[in-house]
């Protein structure tokens, strides 16, 4: 038997029926969409505590404070709604005349679409919440980007996600994934992009939230999520926005040398040419959908083994679902008009320039080279060494298709196309293949492979399959 979902009314209506949740609704930028929900169900009067739009700033001001800049859509806002309003409710509700009572807040503060349709809007929504009444709360916040092309359509579609989080909250805190996918409950994925989710609280104590992330883009709820070295998760937009941007792309299953060799020598060619400083210049390490698929369905704790070593490092990392490299340009070009670099191996460049990989554009090659080789992008090459031949392959005699060849020239000759010339050779027979095949066969050569002190992570944590030695001498 299907288990049919339940609509925005039936799951409003089913948190009216229960005596033991009560709040507050605050709503900023898109009217009451989620509260009405809750008082056209029935039974509002038990569950809904007060229901307000602090729309005016000087208001919301005296109730919430200032902001820095004035950014009233922002997280930090939402964070002080959702606290000030619990701490109200706990300040006039007396615990021992309304036992056994969950108090909760749910915020949300957005924009939505302009008149003139030139911005379609984004907001933070999020619930602070008890699961039991002797309990800390817990928080649930997250980043949204509307897609509809009309404010009214806009609105209703916040409420129903809405009002799909509060029911979340309450009834799947123990399973976060099903949470994250109920959101969608009678909403369309077109219409509305969630690319930022956070949890916490003792009901999240074990929510890893980069898995959390990884759900968003897995379940196709955006194209991109990026999280700190500490782990954190971060808004695009606050990352990436009027930033020069330098990428590399891998597995780093695990980080090798060439990684760090080709990651570092880039870095510095692109400072140099963009004429920029590290402050302002964003470093990502891009990981696709695709690549953490690439042995079937996603392994978590594979994943989390990667980003990890890659956090001990100190690298900030994008999970994206990118395929194509112009897909990943075309998306920082959305959050800045600065210099873009990516740093990439001689077989990336030559699938960039492989035709096949372009049949779902109507414009062919032309249109994805339009889209990758914009604002000045450039590509740094990293050498490929031949194992037969033993030749390095560079910019200057890689071969792509005959009717390609004056359109490479071209790049070349516009310096859109850079070899990193400053690398060591004593890396170009590093493959991670390999590696990977001597951890989990425990042969030695493999620790002066990876940079300093990865060998000893992947050793004490057991990473890529590595088992001590005294216990692999019990299995064979």
């Amino acid at each position: 038997m299907i288990n049919q979902k339940l609509t925005p009314k039936q799951k409003a209506l089913a948190i009216n029926l229960d005596q033991n949740i009560y709040g507050t609704f605050a709503e900023i930028g898109a009217g009451q969409e989620t509260v009405r929900h809750f008082f056209r169900a029935g039974g509002a009067s038990q569950t809904i505590a007060k229901a307000m739009s602090a729309y005016d700033k000087e208001f919301s001001n005296a109730i919430y404070g200032k902001e820095f800049k004035n950014r009233y859509v922002s997280q930090n806002r939402l964070r002080k709604m959702l606290r000030y309003e619990v701490s109200l409710i706990e300040e006039r509700l007396s615990r021992e005349a309304t036992p056994g009572r969950k108090f909760f807040s749910y915020a949300n503060t957005v924009t939505t679409i302009n008149f003139d349709k030139t911005m379609l809007g984004h907001g933070w929504v999020g619930i602070r919440f008890q699961l039991d009444e002797h309990e800390d709360y817990n928080e649930i916040v997250l980043h949204v980007k509307f897609k509809e092309n009309d404010a009214t359509l806009q609105q209703e579609t916040l409420g129903s996600l809405g009002v799909n989080l509060i029911y979340g909250a309450f009834h799947y805190s123990d399973n976060p994934r099903k949470l994250i996918e109920s959101l969608y409950d009678d909403v369309a994925i077109d219409n509305i992009e969630i690319d930022m989710i956070d949890f916490n609280g003792p009901a999240f104590c074990y929510v890893d939230n980069r898995l959390m992330s990884l759900q968003l883009v897995k379940n196709g709820m955006t194209d991109a999520v990026i999280f700190n070295p500490q782990g954190n998760n971060m808004l695009p937009a606050d990352i990436l926005y009027k930033k020069n941007i330098f990428a590399v792309r891998g597995s780093f299953r695990p980080v090798t040398l060439v990684n760090i060799d080709m990651f570092e020598n880039g870095l510095e060619m692109f400072l140099k040419d963009a004429e920029c400083e590290v402050e302002n210049t964003e470093v990502l390490f891009e990981i696709t959908i695709s690549n953490l698929r690439a042995s079937g369905d996603i392994d978590e704790r594979d994943f989390l083994d990667r980003v990890d070593v890659l956090a001990k490092l100190g690298y900030t990392v994008i999970i994206s679902n990118f395929s194509e490299y112009y897909r990943l340009i075309d998306y920082f070009a959305h959050y800045t008009s600065q210099k873009i670099g990516v740093a990439m191996g001689v077989n990336n460049l030559l699938m960039v320039f492989d035709e096949s990989y372009y049949k779902n554009l109507s414009g062919g090659i032309l249109e994805a080279f339009g889209k990758f080789f914009r604002q000045d992008m450039r590509v740094y090459l990293y050498p490929y060494k031949d194992p037969v031949t033993h030749q390095f392959l560079t910019s200057e005699n890689l071969k792509v298709s005959d009717n390609l060849k004056e359109l490479y020239k071209y790049f070349k000759l516009n310096k859109r196309i850079l070899d990193i010339k400053n690398y060591n050779p004593k890396h170009a027979e590093i493959y991670s293949r390999d590696i990977l095949n001597k951890i989990a066969t425990h042969e030695k050569g493999w620790e002066n492979q990876i940079p300093k002190g990865v060998a000893e992570m992947i050793k004490e944590r057991g990473m890529f399959g590595y088992k001590e030695e005294v216990k692999l001498k019990e299995f064979t």
